[in-house]
């Protein structure tokens, strides 16, 4: 086995990799990183994440950080195996890259930020900020009714099949789609539909079935 995800088992970005290498039927070695001892600050967890965060990926020789880069990698690396990520298609490909930039830049802040104020904090004992949850469910609200005039056009984010674009999603999903930001995305029918097809693909299941 050559391939290898050190990371946390909550941890979104670690998730994001896990579900892409599953898409892919692609075998694995997950390496667990324990960011409460301090060793991911620490050589030679340094040498694969210079930034000290998670996660971490190699495969062979090849070493790699930041989680959309992964999944990128894994997408283009392994074509022929499990389901395509990517499209084959100029066209088509710069689409979906449209929407997985929106999901970096407009959906994952707001998104990040309820995640842990009421998917992580509750796990780690702390008070969630209402101030903070109300101001980002406003934010997510805005990106959301974005995604369903988008949905109305095509089955996913990116086109008529599933893709990074909209995979990238599923580790907040799983967090918000358990708390009361779950309302917001009900509000958008299209966008509830999406959320229930995406989080129900075999590949998502089982890495909540790993967790």
């Amino acid at each position: 086995m050559t391939i290898k995800v050190h990371g946390g088992v909550f941890s979104t970005a670690t998730l994001r990799v896990r579900v892409c290498l599953n898409e892919k039927s692609l075998d694995y070695e997950f390496i667990p990183v324990d960011l409460r001892s301090g060793h991911h600050k620490q050589d030679p967890f340094l040498s694969l994440n210079p930034f000290g965060q998670i996660p971490a990926f190699q495969d062979g020789d090849l070493n790699l950080f930041e989680s959309r880069a992964i999944t990128r990698y894994i997408a283009h690396s392994y074509t022929g195996e499990g389901v395509p990520l990517v499209s084959s298609d100029a066209k088509k490909a710069a689409v979906e890259d449209v929407w997985a930039e929106v999901e970096a830049q407009r959906y994952e802040p707001p998104a990040a930020k309820l995640t842990w104020e009421l998917g992580i904090k509750p796990i780690l004992g702390m008070a969630t900020d209402d101030d903070v949850v109300k101001a980002q469910e406003a934010e997510l609200a805005k990106v959301l009714d974005v995604y369903e005039a988008r949905l109305a056009q095509s089955k996913y984010l990116g086109g008529d099949a599933f893709s990074l674009a909209d995979l990238h999603h599923l580790p907040t999903l799983k967090y918000l789609m358990a708390s009361p930001v779950k309302a917001v995305f009900e509000a958008c029918p299209r966008v509830a539909a999406w959320a229930a097809d995406i989080m129900a693909r075999p590949s998502w299941q089982k890495v909540l079935a790993d967790c």
